[in-house]
């Protein structure tokens, strides 16, 4: 679709939003109601937000009051306004716990987190939902859990757990994409700590044996052969056919980084810059620091002994060589 098309589409959502049509004060009850019905029959939500809000506001005891309060929740829905449609349901709910219908306003809360990240946009353009922030995901997933646990005989309970179903396998996609983000930065252990949650608590979704083709790459990097070992075994074993695997062996799909120099980049190693020499940790001017103080703290008739045996140990400390050093590579020292 061209990008004026898409310009047109916001254009009209953002002059329908905004649109504040006026409702007729005369408008009685049943007035009302059957005008914000005809309205949402004709897709016209904007309109029927405002009758529905104005019948509820008018008549807050009237015989319609609670089927309207219902109905603005979907409006809202249909409307594309994910948030206030949520709020709408959390009063419904709070007000009405024991409705016969309460059930509705639990499907369409859930529904509501469920399209809150399919807007316009990726109604026209092909995203890849498991790349998203899936905190709209995982509310609706617990929005629909809900309504499964507190109505499992609900005529909406079907359609929820299919949608939980598709939910849980795009959470779990979404983990594995966030461990494979933590490879590719050599944050081995950030990224085997969400593969084994994947293994853990998401059993039954296509992503676990991608959960243990991250353990096994990360625990290799970091040289925990052991613990490398036994991922790999899973995974043969569970997922013989996974893309990571080939002829039975394992491969990495994140390359490790290249620390060298640019320098021994642009040459290709042919010239390799001299490696600095690694800085003193805090740790371990600590440990330094708590030696020197328990040397000192030493009595005295045993302190001279300690130097002598730390003397001899000590390495020695750097000094010139002579040319004849450096011409004999230090073989006549």
């Amino acid at each position: 679709m061209q990008v004026k098309h898409l310009l047109l589409i916001a254009i009209l959502a953002l002059a329908a939003c905004s649109s504040n049509e006026p409702v007729d004060e005369n408008l009685g009850e049943v007035e009302l109601y059957q005008q914000a019905q005809a309205d949402l029959a004709d897709k016209s939500y904007t309109s029927a937000i405002a009758k529905l809000k104005a019948l509820e506001s008018r008549y807050p005891f009237g015989r319609f009051a609670e089927q309207a309060q219902l109905e603005l929740i979907y409006a809202y829905y249909r409307n594309m306004e994910p948030e206030a449609a949520r709020a709408a349901a959390d009063r419904f709910i709070r007000l009405h716990p024991q409705h016969p219908n309460v059930d509705y306003a639990y499907y369409l809360k859930g529904l509501a987190s469920f399209d809150q990240d399919r807007g316009l946009v990726a109604r026209f353009l092909p995203l890849d939902m498991t790349k998203r922030d899936p905190g709209a995901a995982r509310d609706s997933f617990n929005e629909f859990a809900q309504l499964t646990s507190r109505f499992p005989n609900s005529r909406y309970a079907p359609d929820a757990k299919a949608r939980m179903v598709y939910l849980r396998n795009l959470l779990a996609a979404n983990e594995i994409h966030v461990a494979h983000y933590y490879l590719m930065r050599d944050a081995f252990v950030a990224a085997a700590n969400r593969g084994r949650y994947v293994v853990e608590n998401y059993q039954g979704t296509p992503s676990v044996g991608d959960g243990l083709a991250v353990m096994t790459e990360a625990y290799r990097r970091m040289g925990l052969d052991e613990l490398a070992a036994t991922s790999l075994e899973t995974l043969k074993l569970n997922f013989p056919d996974h893309p990571s695997l080939e002829d039975g062996e394992f491969v990495p799909r994140e390359k490790e980084a290249d620390s060298r120099s640019w320098l021994a980049k642009a040459t290709l190693g042919l010239i390799e810059g001299e490696v600095p020499a690694p800085e003193r940790t805090q740790a371990e001017e600590d440990v330094r620091r708590q030696f020197q103080r328990a040397q000192q703290e030493l009595p005295e008739d045993i302190a001279p002994e300690v130097k002598d045996l730390q003397s001899e140990i000590e390495e020695p400390e750097d000094r010139e060589r002579s040319w004849w050093s450096y011409l004999t590579f230090g073989l006549f020292d």
